[in-house]
Order: C-alpha cells, then sequence, then structure tokens
C-alpha cells in the first residue's frame, strides 16, 4: 500500500529497519521510546547493527553535523523541548520526522504554523453536533496534536512555529512547564497530564526572524539547534543524486542519473550561496534560497522533462531554465545576478574544463 502514496511516513518508509533496530537493541532507552538513543543515531547516521546472521548496514539519512544531531537526541530524552532553526532547506523538517519516527514510531503528530493557525489547531476542539446533543463530554472532544501526544507520550511537531501569532506561540508555555493541559468544559475530569516520552519538536526558519517572534518565556523552554546549510560540495552532490534516485524511483521515471550534471548543479547552488566560487572570484549572491532541496527540485525537473520529452539524457538548457525559475521567483534582480554568474564563473570553467560545463555556458542565452 505504501507503494501507492506520494510520500509515505518514515516510519512507513523505514519500517524493516525501525523493526531490525528494534530487535536487536540493547541500549538504554528512555521510557515509552521505541529505541535507544544509540539505536536513533545509527537510525539517522547509518552505521552497522549486529544482529544473529551478522552485521546489517543501515544507511544515513540525514547529512550534516553528527554532533548536532547526538545533541537532538540527549535534548529530546531529557525530555526539554527541542528548537531546530536555520536557513529554508536545510532539512530541518527531515530531522524533525526522523527523531519522532525513530523515538516514538509517529512522526505525523504535526501542527503546520501559518497565519492562520489557532490555539484549537494545536490543544483541542470540539465536535459540535455532539457538544449540543450531549454537553462538553469526552465523546465530543477532538484532540489536537498536542493532546495526542500528551495522552499517548508521543511528540508533537510544531513546524515553522514563527509563522503562528505569538499569542497562540504562547499557549504552549504552560504546557510545557507544568506537563498538564487543562480543559475547563470537563470539569474535575478535564486534568489531563502528560505520560512518559511527550515533547515537542519546533522549527523555525530564520529568513521569518521577526515575523512573529518568539516570546523570551516560550525560548527558555526549548534547546535551540541551528542546522547549517551543505558547505561540502561533494556532500551536496550525494545528496542531490540520492535525493533524485529516490525521486524518480517512486515516480516511475526509469532515467540514467548523470552524476557530472548533478556536480555541476551542486557547484552552482553553492558558489551562489557562498557569494564565490572555488577559483576565488567574487559574485553576487541572489536573495532566493539557495538550498540543497531547491537543488534536487532542480534537478528531478529536469531528469522529468529527459523522461517524458527527451531522450533520457538531462538537458543543460532545461536544467538552466528550472535554474533560473527556482533563482528568480521571489526578486527579478535575482535574474541579472544569475546572468552574471554564468558570465563569469561558468565562463571560466567552461574555458578550463569543457564538456558539461560547456554546454552549461552556452546555455546562457536561455537566460531572458
Amino acid at each position: 500500500m505504501s507503494a501507492d502514496l506520494i510520500k509515505p511516513p518514515v516510519e512507513v518508509r523505514f519500517a524493516d529497519q525501525l523493526k531490525l533496530l528494534a530487535d536487536n537493541d540493547v541500549g538504554k532507552r528512555p521510557q515509552n521510546w521505541k529505541l535507544s538513543p544509540k539505536a536513533v543515531r545509527t537510525f539517522i547516521l547509518g552505521g552497522d547493527v549486529d544482529t544473529p546472521q551478522g552485521k546489517v548496514n543501515i544507511p544515513r539519512k540525514f547529512y550534516g553535523n553528527d554532533a548536532l544531531v547526538e545533541r537532538c537526541i540527549i535534548t529530546l530524552a531529557g525530555s526539554r523541548g527541542l528548537m531546530l532553526v536555520g536557513e529554508p532547506g536545510t532539512a530541518k523538517t527531515m530531522l524533525s520526522e526522523l527523531l519522532s519516527a525513530a523515538c516514538c514510531g509517529v512522526s505525523t503528530n504535526t501542527v503546520q504554523g501559518t497565519a492562520g493557525t489557532t490555539e484549537d489547531m494545536i490543544k483541542y476542539s470540539w465536535n459540535y453536533a455532539l457538544l449540543l446533543s450531549k454537553g462538553p463530554c469526552r465523546e465530543a472532544l477532538v484532540p489536537s496534536p498536542l493532546l495526542i501526544g500528551m495522552k499517548n507520550g508521543i511528540f508533537a511537531r510544531f513546524e515553522e512555529i514563527t509563522r503562528t501569532p505569538a499569542e497562540i506561540q504562547d499557549s504552549l508555555i504552560s504546557v510545557m512547564s507544568d506537563q498538564i493541559l487543562n480543559i475547563p468544559e470537563l470539569g474535575d475530569e478535564g486534568l489531563v497530564q502528560a505520560r512518559r516520552g511527550f515533547n515537542i519538536i519546533g522549527t523555525a526558519n530564520t529568513r521569518d526572524k521577526g515575523v512573529n517572534e518568539m516570546s523570551g518565556a516560550l525560548k527558555r523552554r526549548f534547546n535551540f539547534e541551528t542546522v547549517e546549510p551543505i558547505k561540502d560540495v561533494r556532500l551536496e552532490k550525494e545528496i542531490i543524486v540520492r535525493e533524485a534516485e529516490d525521486l524518480a524511483k517512486s515516480g516511475h521515471i526509469d532515467c540514467p542519473i548523470d552524476t557530472d550534471v548533478a556536480e555541476l548543479l551542486a557547484i552552482t547552488y553553492h558558489e551562489l550561496r557562498e557569494g564565490k566560487t572555488a577559483e576565488g572570484t567574487i559574485v553576487e549572491k541572489p536573495t532566493a534560497v539557495m538550498s540543497t532541496a531547491e537543488a534536487v527540485s532542480v534537478f528531478y525537473q529536469t531528469i522529468s522533462h529527459a523522461w517524458y520529452y527527451g531522450d533520457g539524457r538531462a538537458d543543460l538548457g532545461m536544467l538552466t531554465e528550472n535554474l533560473m525559475g527556482a533563482v528568480c521567483k521571489e526578486n527579478k534582480d535575482d535574474l541579472e545576478k544569475l546572468k552574471a554568474y554564468f558570465r563569469t564563473a561558468v565562463k571560466e570553467k567552461a574555458k578550463k574544463v569543457g564538456g558539461a560545463w560547456k554546454a552549461y555556458s552556452e546555455s546562457a542565452a536561455l537566460l531572458k
């Protein structure tokens, strides 16, 4: 059944790995966790698992700072709220999902923060038909992610918390301090106490800083961890290739993955993000988010075009057009910065390296 899903939850997608880790987990685990912190680390960062049949390798899923992942796990093991912050596209949501699936077996107990998020969407609401016929009762109560997390002893994920109005954010303070949620309508039966294992993982984009700034009181309830963009071009290329392969497989696209084109794209994103080429040439940074997730999307679009319209091979002209769409979607001025990058950095690489870079340089005529 999961094969029919566009994006299966982490606990479904990696069910075999989670079961293997649980069956062979001899580490100490916090109460109500599915895996020990050691096994959670292995699930996220990869490694060998000792089984009666021998060693089995668990592939790495999150590429970044290993120490950061360990700190996140220890924060959650200590029943302290975890807040993941960073630029958009740095895999904060992915890390949040992986942590929730490994620790609780559930990654879908989520609040998506928006300007329209209300307190009901976080805590609880009512089935008004039952409320009118039976009055306030447990049967009429509709639990939201926070209440579900407290009752079941699992994590509640709060995505893009700073997109939510400040007064709604602050409804978390008393719950995180006292581990109690009061439902006044239910009277003496309305006091819900959090079970062991309950916690909150939040994510926030640094580009949203100042939109709905978190209060000092709420910040003190979380440990903050900053997820940085990928700094290693080779690692970024590896991520682009791996993610594109997974997307192509799920989309039944049987195109060869051109690793040279993936490397070219990784270098482009890295240099535009850093504002400097490998040769030392200074380039203007676009205002757009030059994230690895965007690079994966651009590469996958190019592969899809090759599969449906071309001969199955990645076309550098289409790559450039997809890149232009990604870079220039927020600010028209970014087009001039992209053109300047092609006139300097790409043209220079085309002369020195040739190959795909030459075709890439020639595709600059499409930047209009």
